[in-house]
């Protein structure tokens, strides 16, 4: 709920219930992320690789699903099946070739930091004058850091970097929700 202090800012203003249940999932989500980016941390190429296969399956099976919907809607011409073909092709490019994948996945890894940090510094403008926004600026800026890195060492780099550089964000993505949980009963008061 939005709340005009005594300065006249406009803050979040939480009740006890709320912040009692954000507290408990973002903990518990926070905890979770570190996990995983702590696990793609240390072998890097292995969390590329899944990714990469990942989302080649997440693309066949919108392929699969976007086929189905055009085939229900009674699709009159061959264009309305363009876009499940090329989901489906692309997808399986990044199954069959998943090391070619990682590179346009390293570029579009450097824009999705990038895009990330901006989020950070949106929600961390959103949260000040509240206790913990500065945790969600840091974590804009090491995204934005990730992204430049990351850009910087395209293509070569990208077999570890893009298992690394998740790893990393997902890492800073649960420590900010893990600061931010338990800040949550202090931001309700």
């Amino acid at each position: 709920m939005l709340h005009v202090n005594e300065t006249g800012l406009t803050v979040f203003k939480f009740d006890h219930a709320f912040a009692t249940r954000f507290r408990k999932f973002s903990l518990i989500a926070g905890v979770l992320l570190m996990i995983v980016g702590i696990a793609g941390a240390v072998v890097p190429q292995i969390m590329s690789l899944v990714v990469s296969v990942f989302l080649g399956w997440l693309l066949i099976t919108g392929g699969v699903l976007t086929a189905y919907l055009a085939f229900l809607g009674r699709g009159r011409s061959m264009i309305a099946f363009l876009k499940p073909v090329l989901l489906i092709v692309t997808g399986a490019l990044f199954v069959l070739f998943p090391l070619a994948g990682l590179a346009a996945l390293a570029l579009l890894l450097s824009v999705y930091l990038l895009l990330d940090a901006f989020g950070g510094f949106g929600l961390a403008y959103d949260l000040y004058p509240m206790r913990g926004w500065g945790w969600m600026a840091f974590n804009g800026l090491m995204s934005f850091l990730l992204a430049v890195i990351l850009f910087a060492g395209w293509p070569i780099t990208s077999p570890i970097m893009v298992g690394l550089f998740i790893g990393i964000s997902l890492f800073f993505d649960g420590f900010a929700l893990i600061i931010i949980g338990y800040l949550a009963d202090r931001i309700a008061r």
